[in-house]
């Protein structure tokens, strides 16, 4: 079975209006939990990817592997590199965000075949903007191509980690969203040019990922290894081109 870019679009927006939405800014304590300390997850998470999933499942099929189910086991994330079609879910991202009541959060999916993400969808639902891309294709935010011009020195360089935040003239060091479903758009949009993250999560970055390579730019860690589907050992750099990888990624190694 095959699905269309914008039925995919139409399920997102369906579960984040019945679910996420009306939680925004309105959850109670107990809809609210922690995985560790700091690390939350709420009902609407653990809702919304069950309802996504099935979603899509019942209209293209596919293995599904979401963030709140692969915390219960991670050892679904296996299937995903050799599944004929794979879809992996990002419920809500920017969970603590979102519980904190920031606008900062978003809905995020991937697409892949065999292991290569062939198609991205970010929904950022208290901005009203839907992000896709398809391998090939490039990129539109709510329908419209988006293109971005190079970076410039100094790099603008966003992270969360006060330790990547090395002094060089190279180099404007500035605070990242906490959200992947933000960041990656803000290096598509030129407001960005490298976003440095300490974890790799697939369903944090396999969607980002495709947006920024099919606008030119590059995502690996310092150390120079191409981000895939399995999460990676090493600072992970995402730059809008070669360029701004190499100075953050000498900087950072």
């Amino acid at each position: 079975m095959s699905i269309d870019a914008e039925t995919v679009c139409d399920l997102i927006r369906d579960v984040s209006a019945r679910i996420i939405d009306p939680r925004f800014r309105s959850l109670h304590d107990h809809q609210i939990h922690q995985k560790k300390p700091g690390d939350f997850v709420t009902d609407a998470d653990r809702q919304a990817e069950k309802e996504l999933g099935a979603a899509l499942t019942k209209h293209a099929g596919g293995v599904v592997v979401g963030e709140e189910s692969a915390f219960a086991d991670p050892t679904i994330l296996d299937a995903v590199p050799g599944a004929d079609l794979a879809w992996v879910i990002d419920p809500i991202d920017g969970t603590k965000n979102f519980v904190h009541g920031s606008v900062d959060h978003g809905v995020m999916l991937a697409q892949l075949i065999r292991g290569e993400t062939v198609r991205a969808w970010i929904w950022q639902p208290q901005y009203g903007h839907m992000w896709c891309a398809e391998r090939g294709a490039g990129v539109t935010c709510d329908g419209q191509a988006v293109t971005r011009d190079g970076s410039r020195i100094p790099v603008r360089a966003a992270t969360t980690h006060e330790a990547y935040k090395i002094a060089s003239p190279q180099v404007e060091w500035r605070m990242s969203k906490w959200c992947c479903a933000v960041d990656y758009p803000l290096i598509c949009l030129g407001e960005n040019d490298v976003t440095a993250y300490q974890h790799s999560h697939p369903w944090d970055h396999l969607p980002g990922a495709l947006m920024v390579r099919e606008l030119g730019g590059v995502v690996r860690t310092v150390d120079g290894a191409e981000y895939g589907p399995r999460e990676m050992s090493g600072t992970l750099v995402v730059a809008a081109d070669e360029d701004a990888y190499r100075v953050v990624a000498e900087l950072l190694r």
